[in-house]
C-alpha cells in the first residue's frame, strides 16, 4: 500500500511539472496557427481587392473610413456591422454585437504598463464567423493598417503582440507584417518590448511573430 501511495505521489508531481508546459505548448500553437491563417484571409481578400480594381491598393486612394466599406465585400461571410463600419446592432445569427468601446477597452499593450492607443481601430471593423475580428486605420492622410484578433475580443489575452497583430498596406500597395522594413513601426525597443511603456507598444511585434519560430514560445 505505501508503495502505492508513494508512486501516485511521484506522478502527481510530475503531472504538475509536466501538464503546465503541454498546455503553454498547446496555447503557443493555436496562436501560431490562427495567426498564420489570419495572415492568409487578410492577403487572399486584399488580392481578390486588386484584381477587381486592376491595380495594386493604395492608402491614398481611399478617403476616410472608405477602405473598410470596400475591402468587407471580399470576405465570403462576415457579420454585421453598422453603416459606419462600427460594431453594433446584431449578427447574422441573431447574437448582439458588442460596441467598439467596450472592444477597444479589453485590449492592452504588449507590456501593459500603459493604457492601449486605440485610434487605429476606429476606421472600420470586419468581424468573421469564427470570431476573428480585422479593425482598420484608414484616416484619409495616407496611413492604412489592418489590425487582428486572431482569437476574437472574448478570448484573452487581448494583447498587442500576443493575439493582436498588425499589417501595413504602404504607400506601395504593399501588405507587409507591422515591424517589417519598409513599414512605420520599426523600432522594436519601443514597439515591441517587455518594457515600454509607448502606448503602441506591441504594434511592431507582427513581423517577429511572422519570422520567429520560437515567438510565441517566448510569451508564457
Amino acid at each position: 500500500m505505501a508503495e502505492v501511495l508513494i508512486t501516485l505521489g511521484i506522478l502527481g508531481v510530475v503531472a504538475a511539472l509536466t501538464i503546465p508546459s503541454l498546455i503553454n505548448a498547446s496555447k503557443n500553437r493555436e496562436l501560431q496557427s490562427e495567426l498564420n491563417k489570419s495572415y492568409s484571409v487578410i492577403f487572399q481578400a486584399l488580392e481578390f481587392m486588386k484584381a477587381d480594381i486592376g491595380g495594386d491598393v493604395i492608402p491614398s486612394d481611399y478617403p476616410a473610413r472608405q477602405f473598410a466599406k470596400e475591402y468587407k465585400n471580399y470576405f465570403k461571410f462576415i457579420k454585421n456591422t453598422s453603416a459606419s463600419g462600427i460594431l453594433s446592432g446584431t449578427t447574422d445569427e441573431g447574437d448582439s454585437a458588442e460596441s467598439p468601446l467596450k472592444v477597444f477597452n479589453q485590449y492592452k499593450t504588449y507590456s501593459g504598463l500603459s493604457s492601449l492607443k486605440t485610434d487605429f481601430f476606429d476606421d472600420g471593423q470586419i468581424l468573421l464567423p469564427d470570431g476573428t475580428l480585422l479593425m482598420i486605420e484608414n484616416n484619409g492622410w495616407g496611413g492604412l493598417f489592418i489590425t487582428v484578433d486572431i482569437n476574437g475580443v472574448n478570448k484573452k489575452p487581448n494583447v498587442w503582440g500576443r493575439d493582436l497583430f498588425t499589417f501595413e498596406i504602404t504607400s506601395k500597395g504593399k501588405l507587409l507584417p507591422m515591424g517589417a522594413d519598409g513599414t512605420t513601426y520599426r523600432d522594436m525597443n519601443i514597439y515591441c518590448s517587455k518594457i515600454s511603456s509607448n502606448r503602441l507598444n506591441g504594434i511592431a511585434c507582427t513581423a517577429k511573430a511572422i519570422s520567429e519560430a520560437d515567438y510565441f514560445k517566448k510569451l508564457y
